[in-house]
């Protein structure tokens, strides 16, 4: 908007969004702008109290400062479309510039850190290499280094998970030898002004958050899952373990307050998901694609707008849900249960409406999954897989040859929906996902019972008007709306050569699949 030198942005749910220059509207989208959308970038930006308005329907004014400048949004919902203007303050303009307001970044689907020790930062220097700053000698695998000193280092500890907070950084890598690392945006940094880290320190940070019965995990097997929670930070999904050079740890950060579906930018269809009685809905993507942050929303949903028990089987707990309108039990693998299937077992007899099962591990955690849709329970569950397709493909080949005729049937009556989801590098800074969505029709359903998977694309192709988007969908529509550019929807695809010509028949150049 500065370098356009526009005097404001409009955002109109239905309309292309606009720069207003010299008093003349000039377009600065290809296509129309969804609800979801402009709700998605106003609560990018916006403060959590206005956040939390808009969130719920509302409209709110607030300022936004950034790098760029300061500004004033001005937002109305006028017969239920959002209605956004984005204009320059100049009195907070004149205060930023004489050093008197510090910008602050917001990414993409993130909730606003609880308040954070520190402002937000710019981010540190892109790494280079990741090859080790100093030579380090080799881990052997068979000492654990003297636990002490557990005050002082979960102090270090904690500074580094404030300082990664505040950066709005997703990972803390900690490795033997090298500075604390960041993922910030999908990239990865060295956190400036940080020593790299010796073993003993290394190990005695990542052990003075463990429990104890992860101590053990770690001593016997060199590797553990865990959660800390840092008070007024947040919540934190750890890993641990002993790699070549000795211990390393990854923290993921998980936001203090429970995102929403509006913030996500989910599409009605599949909130509409949250309304089934009975049946297996599956989340899938690779790791580090925001399939957790997709069941919390859906799962807020259920817990705003019915009044029924939720049981999730997590490992570890993430998202902390407080009962809203629902019964809510939260366990914890390893804590609470001895195994997702033990626990799915003990479920069934606990009185539950919806079950959520973090990671659907075995054939027989997959097996209990699918009877449980099948004798009138709403079922969530998580894969590792890339496409709606390949999921069902996955879920069959798991099982021995004999049975596979028997579970493409139950698959068939039980499955409600695949979301398969990638993020993507959003213009302008942060990531956004792009979901594969197929919903279980009658013909999705007979194509799963007989055997016809690869047939599955197709009907999700002709199907957009119910709800239904391919991957190449998914990415076509957020170049349409300016959120990516059309060279990392290229790199996200998985069938480039229809993804290219749907670009080219948008008017758009490719010379990244040249």
């Amino acid at each position: 908007m500065v370098s356009h030198r526009a005097a404001a942005l409009r955002l109109r749910e239905g309309e292309l969004a606009e720069f207003e220059i010299d008093g003349v509207p000039r377009p600065v989208t290809k296509a129309p702008l969804t609800g979801p959308q402009v709700l998605s970038l106003l609560t990018e930006i916006a403060p959590p109290d206005a956040a939390a308005l808009l969130a719920s329907g509302q409209p709110a004014d607030f300022a936004y400062l950034s790098d760029d400048g300061a500004f004033t949004v001005h937002t109305t919902r006028v017969d239920g479309l959002w209605r956004a203007r984005v204009t320059i303050d100049e009195g907070r303009e004149r205060q930023r510039l004489t050093g008197q307001y510090r910008a602050i970044k917001r990414p993409v689907e993130a909730v606003e850190p609880a308040a954070p020790a520190t402002p937000a930062a710019e981010a540190p220097a892109p790494i280079e290499a990741l090859a080790p700053v100093a030579a380090a000698a080799e881990d052997d695998g068979d000492t654990i280094r003297p636990f002490e000193g557990i005050e002082r280092a979960r102090a270090a500890l904690d500074a580094l998970l404030r300082s990664m907070v505040s950066k709005y950084a997703s990972d803390l890598h900690l490795r033997c030898a090298q500075p604390p690392i960041l993922r910030l945006h999908g990239e990865m940094y060295r956190l400036p002004g940080e020593a790299p880290l010796d073993a003993a320190a290394l190990d005695a940070m990542v052990r003075s958050v463990m429990p104890e019965r992860n101590r053990r995990q770690y001593a016997a097997s060199h590797d553990t899952d865990y959660a800390y929670e840092l008070p007024g930070v947040g919540r934190f999904r750890a890993n641990a373990l002993r790699e070549r050079l000795g211990p390393a740890a990854v923290f993921r950060h998980i936001p203090a307050s429970v995102v929403t579906v509006e913030q996500m930018g989910i599409s009605p269809e599949v909130q509409r998901l949250c309304q089934l009685t009975k049946g297996l809905v599956l989340v899938t993507g690779p790791t580090g694609s925001g399939k957790s942050t997709t069941l919390c929303a859906l799962i807020d949903l259920v817990n705003r707008s019915r009044t029924d028990h939720v049981i999730t089987i997590e490992d570890p707990i993430e998202f902390v849900h407080a009962a809203k309108k629902c019964v809510i039990t939260q366990r914890q693998v390893g804590v609470h249960t001895d195994s997702f299937k033990t626990a799915l077992r003990a479920a069934l007899r606990e009185d539950p409406d919806i079950i959520l099962v973090g990671e659907l591990r075995d054939l027989e955690t997959v097996s209990i999954a699918i009877e449980t849709a099948e004798t009138g329970h709403l079922v969530f569950g998580t894969l590792h897989t890339s496409t709606a397709a390949s999921t069902v493909d996955r879920i069959i080949d798991q099982f021995p040859a004999d049975r596979q005729a028997q579970i493409r049937v139950m698959l068939a009556s039980s499955l409600r929906a695949v979301i398969s989801q990638t993020l993507c590098k959003k213009l302008g800074g942060g990531r956004v996902a792009a979901r594969e969505v197929l919903l279980t029709t009658p013909a999705v359903s007979n194509l799963i019972r007989e055997g016809k998977t690869f047939q599955i694309p197709t009907v999700m192709q002709t199907s957009r008007r119910i709800g239904m988007a391919t991957l190449n969908d998914a990415l076509l529509d957020l170049v349409d709306g300016a959120l990516i550019d059309p060279a990392e929807g290229y790199a996200r695809s998985l069938e480039k050569a229809p993804y290219v010509a749907a670009l080219k028949a948008r008017g758009l150049d490719t010379p990244f699949a040249e």
